[in-house]
């Protein structure tokens, strides 16, 4: 089969031939319809990110079709198309049973590989797709439970929030604000065709990034500021950023991934009594929430979309990303451009 091998930071992804995928105990193998490419695949193949192994494949926003059934696995069939979560648990402990496979009792184990023909998947780590959503539908189902999770870690309701960058994890930030009744939603974004779907997502007032303020505005902060801020982005400097725009006593949440040191000033949050929270992924029942409000919503989020790229043409793609663009959820159909 093919995939899209990383190689080593600064080198671009290499599509090659790889060995068949054998699924094992309470696994499937998945033909990967979609695949979506994350800020974290750009963060991860940067220098000071954390890097994946060499040689590994990439790519964890993964919808596909059931081909292969490893031992053990009753409740999915060959052709059931679904979203996989990229972790899988051991699906007996109490965690797993919960539906939070990444607490597992015996070591949640990332499998991801989705930048490839086929990718392995948990049986007990991936939902059925309804018959009304694509497999474009199924791969916005992680990116939204992300941002799912984020929301459900704070009490929005009636509240004053800004999301900091408005790209798919923010405009899903968004989104779910809104559900869940924020009553008022800014967006911080330099982009313009990002500020537009900011709009179009049903943000209240859209303006760009705004500069951390010096040491003395810092510690003292505005009372009318947002009582929740979203960082979304995941660049060193943001963290603080977001504390120096919430409310004393407000509430920061970490949904963006920095993947490098942060500089940090503790003070500027004690001094207000900041809490900021770090989102970790998302359970079982985030993924299919997300399924859920993509199966009732006519359009949503589904107007992050803003491209689809062959396997073949995948690495040109990312490193195209790295620049500005009017991209915001590019991606990656295997099987365009090829015969099946």
């Amino acid at each position: 089969m093919q995939a899209a091998i990383f190689r080593a930071v600064g080198q671009p992804l290499e599509v090659a031939t790889v060995d068949d995928l054998v699924p094992g105990e309470n696994e499937v193998v998945l033909r990967v319809g979609r695949c979506g490419i994350c800020g974290t695949d750009l963060h991860m193949t940067e220098p000071g990110g954390l890097a994946p192994p060499t040689g590994s494949v990439m790519g964890h926003e993964i919808s596909g079709e059931v081909v292969a059934l490893g031992r053990g696995v009753t409740r999915l069939k060959l052709g059931t198309r679904v979203a996989a979560l990229p972790i899988k648990g051991c699906g007996h402990c109490a965690a797993c049973r919960a539906g939070e496979s990444k607490w597992c009792a015996k070591g949640a184990q990332y499998i991801g590989g989705g930048f490839a023909d086929y990718a392995r998947a948990g049986a007990h780590d991936s939902l059925v797709l309804p018959d009304s959503l694509s497999l474009a539908d199924g791969a916005l189902v992680e990116p939204l439970a992300v941002a799912l999770h984020g929301v459900k870690m704070v009490d929005v309701r009636g509240a004053h929030v800004q999301v900091i960058g408005a790209g798919p994890i923010g405009l899903g930030t968004l989104f779910w604000a809104r559900k869940a009744g924020a009553a008022r939603i800014d967006v911080r974004e330099g982009n313009l065709e990002r500020q537009r779907m900011a709009h179009d997502f049903g943000a209240d007032r859209v303006e760009p990034p705004m500069a951390t303020p010096p040491l003395p505005q810092l510690l003292l902060g505005k009372v009318d500021a947002p009582e929740v801020v979203f960082e979304c982005v995941g660049r060193p400097g943001l963290l603080l950023n977001a504390v120096s725009q919430v409310r004393p006593r407000g509430t920061v949440l970490s949904l963006g991934a920095c993947m490098v040191t942060e500089p940090f000033l503790a003070l500027s949050a004690m001094r207000r009594e900041i809490t900021i929270k770090f989102p970790a992924i998302y359970t079982l029942k985030d993924y299919q929430d997300s399924i859920d409000a993509l199966e009732s919503d006519a359009v949503g989020p589904r107007a992050m979309l803003t491209g689809t790229v062959s396997l073949a043409g995948l690495p040109e793609q990312l490193e195209n990303l790295r620049l500005p663009s009017a991209h915001c959820k590019v991606m990656v159909d295997p099987w365009l451009h090829r015969d099946t």
